[in-house]
């Protein structure tokens, strides 16, 4: 199964570049998804340095989030978009992202919105969240249902996300998804 640890400092316990070591170096993740979208861009850029040296360190494959920008300054082929903020791109700019990305995601809430995706060009898609989370405690979580449609209409790995834990992850990939991202789970324990 592919497990994505999905970063947020807001909820780590302890110092979060030792927490991000610790996901590098264990087996538990295949990926590391730096969503640190409230910094601004210069402070995600220095992070995003270290992130990823610690990362190639471990030989495990950090994504970056939300700045195409700073990708592309660094020349890291992973980066995860979200759908407005890929919008807000111009087409040259769109162009650029697409020509050097090697991987490039979005996340999706809605059938709609996989179709947006299918348009930007992804190579992954994180649709949720599946689960009640802490993370969007007032928004009623979509369910294995939505997951299901959305797989079977997926053309490219589907990844589940929204309280994802050991306990569910085994529905989430019956339900037709490629893996599971896990926020709560890799920041808190």
């Amino acid at each position: 199964m592919y497990r994505i640890a999905v970063t947020n400092r807001h909820l780590c316990k302890g110092d979060f570049l030792s927490k991000v070591e610790q996901l590098a170096k264990g087996n538990d993740y295949q990926a590391i998804l730096l969503r640190e979208k409230d910094l601004p861009e210069d402070e995600y850029e220095i992070l995003a340095k270290e992130v990823l040296r610690l990362c190639r360190k471990e030989n495990k494959k950090c994504i970056l989030h939300s700045f195409p920008n700073v990708a592309l300054r660094l020349q890291h082929p992973f980066l995860h978009l979200p759908l407005p903020i890929w919008y807000a791109q111009p087409p040259k700019k769109q162009s650029e992202i697409r020509e050097f990305v090697m991987e490039l995601g979005t996340s999706i809430h809605s059938l709609e919105q996989l179709q947006q995706a299918k348009t930007m060009g992804v190579t992954y898609v994180l649709a949720g969240h599946i689960f009640p989370t802490d993370c969007k405690k007032d928004l009623p979580p979509r369910g294995l249902s939505f997951l299901q449609s959305v797989c079977q209409k997926a053309t490219i790995p589907v990844i589940g996300i929204g309280g994802i834990d050991k306990g569910n992850e085994s529905l989430v990939i019956e339900s037709g998804a490629f893996g599971v991202g896990v926020m709560s789970g890799c920041m808190e324990d």
